[in-house]
């Protein structure tokens, strides 16, 4: 991985990292569904001539209804979960919950595409579950007050996304990412016009809200898709995965740095439970140390 690489790793993690405090802001005051409209009503506005300009619009006539699902297990319905959340979560702990999105996708791989999980993996998922486990132990109440409602809102969003992973592996296998992305945002944006059409706020949101909106359209999904598809390109999705372990960090950092979040005991170690799950789940560490090796062998 060459600086820049590791470079736009970073930028990325810190993107997907600040998303979350993005939808903190701007949750309260346009509300969950209008929000996730315009986020990836905007994201639309970005990608599609991206995608017009590269001659990929010929796929959302062949691939239709299977980029129609992916927009809504990985955009609407997980992004509208995460920002209901944000109402009552801190943006920490959700960047910390999103982390275990691996982990559910690998158990869908094995209930539904019939994934062997060896016993490394078995006991990644354990360990990754238990780190979830200990993350969200504080906040599961459900009586007044609590947040149990919004961390199942958080687990069910990651869910979605290991839905996802597994459908667009089976059924979009050799259509452009850039394609699955685009379309997606679109697909999303026209399931959700229905429900945003009747729940525009009574009050006008202020500039912060607004700023926050257009920072979650352009630059953490425009851009970050634009990111990550580079780098799946130039380093391999093995590593490019990596982003993984360092979203959490960004999330953590943002919300105490900009929204006067506490991070607490519970989610530290919890992060740190579910990114050892996720490596042990995915192999990652063997898979970064034999590509490690490759590359020294190659210089």
């Amino acid at each position: 991985m060459t600086r820049r690489d590791g470079l736009d790793l970073v930028l990325l993690a810190a993107i997907w990292g600040a998303s979350f405090l993005f939808m903190r802001i701007a949750a309260p005051a346009f509300g969950p569904v209008m929000l996730i409209e315009l986020r990836v009503g905007i994201a639309a506005a970005v990608l599609m001539p991206v995608l017009a300009w590269r001659g990929g619009l010929r796929c959302l006539r062949s691939h239709g209804g299977s980029l129609a699902f992916v927009g809504l297990t990985n955009s609407a319905l997980p992004f509208v979960l995460y920002a209901w959340a944000l109402l009552s979560v801190p943006a920490g702990f959700a960047a910390v919950a999103n982390a275990s999105s691996p982990l559910w996708a690998a158990v869908v791989a094995w209930l539904w595409l019939g994934d062997r999980l060896g016993r490394g993996a078995v006991l990644g998922l354990l360990l990754g579950f238990v780190g979830v486990v200990v993350l969200s132990w504080n906040r599961l109440g459900f009586a007044g007050g609590g947040s149990g409602w919004a961390v199942l809102a958080c687990l069910a969003a990651t869910l979605s996304y290991g839905v996802a992973a597994n459908f667009t592996k089976r059924h979009l296998a050799g259509v452009p990412a850039l394609a699955v992305a685009a379309a997606s945002q679109l697909y999303a944006a026209l399931m959700l016009l229905p429900l945003a059409a009747t729940r525009w706020p009574a009050a006008a949101p202020d500039g912060s809200a607004w700023l926050s909106v257009v920072a979650l359209g352009v630059v953490c999904t425009g851009l970050a898709y634009f990111l990550y598809f580079r780098l799946i390109e130039r380093v391999g999705p093995a590593r490019a995965i990596s982003v993984t372990f360092l979203v959490p960090l960004f999330g953590m950092l943002w919300g105490v740095s900009f929204a006067d979040e506490i991070v607490t005991g519970n989610q530290l170690a919890g992060c740190a439970i579910i990114l050892a799950g996720t490596a042990l789940t995915h192999g990652l560490v063997g898979r970064f140390r034999q590509a490690g090796g490759e590359t020294r062998s190659r210089g």
